[in-house]
């Protein structure tokens, strides 16, 4: 699958915060293998020493980077952090966060909209953190947006993927779009799941960070994208209400009473 028009050497997308040192994260990114990992600008704040030697620490990873704006309550701190992040990290591609609702930190969809038609307009290339709302999801792409990242659950949560029916009629309504399950997912298991409904890719963070050895589950998830791929990628039989033998029975034995 390409995202504007890139192919990603693996499925895996890796967030970069809450691990409690470098070399773990580093170690981590080494045992997932991602196709690329998301940073903050918030993180690398110009003029730290502190960011400066994280950035430096990303670009020695050798994957290609996602900026986020994490934390962004509205349209204009949004756009103005995606300009921001472009300069710092010499891209074009932006993971865009909206957020409109504190508990939850769930996206501002209105916003989300508007700010990736500020941005698309201004030559971003936005993947865009939303929600299965299939209405959202046609404005989006209306505001130039080629990529969907519907969340499975509130960040962090890790209770997977909630909402299966609206993920797989999104799925089902945009076939063509290159989609990425954002947020929520918390155990390689939730990964399968994503890739078995037909999506390309799914982006973690505390999943691996947080876990009792991160880069064991860092693994773990990249094992994990392989078996989900390789399942959707195998047809899966449809599901029954009705048992159905799994052996003939034409020609079985017949007992006499």
């Amino acid at each position: 699958m390409k995202f504007y028009g890139k192919s990603l050497s693996s499925p895996l997308m890796l967030g970069t915060a809450q691990y409690d040192s470098p070399a773990i994260l580093s170690a981590s990114v080494e045992a997932a293998q991602p196709g690329l990992v998301t940073v903050s600008l918030r993180r690398e704040s110009a003029g730290l020493q502190a960011g400066q030697a994280f950035w430096s620490l990303v670009r020695d990873m050798g994957v290609p980077v996602l900026p986020n704006t994490a934390g962004c309550h509205g349209v204009r701190e949004a756009v103005t952090t995606a300009q921001m992040a472009r300069e710092v990290f010499d891209t074009d591609w932006v993971k865009l966060e909206v957020i409109g609702q504190g508990d939850l930190l769930q996206p501002d969809v209105f916003g989300l909209v508007e700010a990736a038609r500020i941005l698309t307009e201004d030559g971003f290339k936005v993947f865009p953190y939303t929600t299965e709302d299939l209405v959202v999801a046609e404005r989006l792409l209306r505001a130039g947006c080629e990529v969907l990242m519907p969340w499975g659950a509130p960040i962090g949560s890790g209770r997977g993927l909630n909402n299966l029916f609206g993920l797989r009629a999104l799925r089902a309504h945009f076939p063509e779009v290159p989609m990425v399950v954002d947020a929520g997912i918390g155990k390689p298991s939730h990964a399968v799941a994503a890739f078995e409904l037909g999506y390309d890719a799914i982006l973690i963070n505390t999943a691996v960070a947080k876990a009792g050895d991160p880069v064991a589950m860092a693994r773990a998830f990249r094992l994990a994208c392989e078996v989900g791929q390789l399942a959707h990628l195998s047809d899966p039989i449809d599901e029954r209400d009705m048992a159905v033998p799994s052996t003939p029975t034409l020609g079985r034995a017949m007992l006499d009473a």
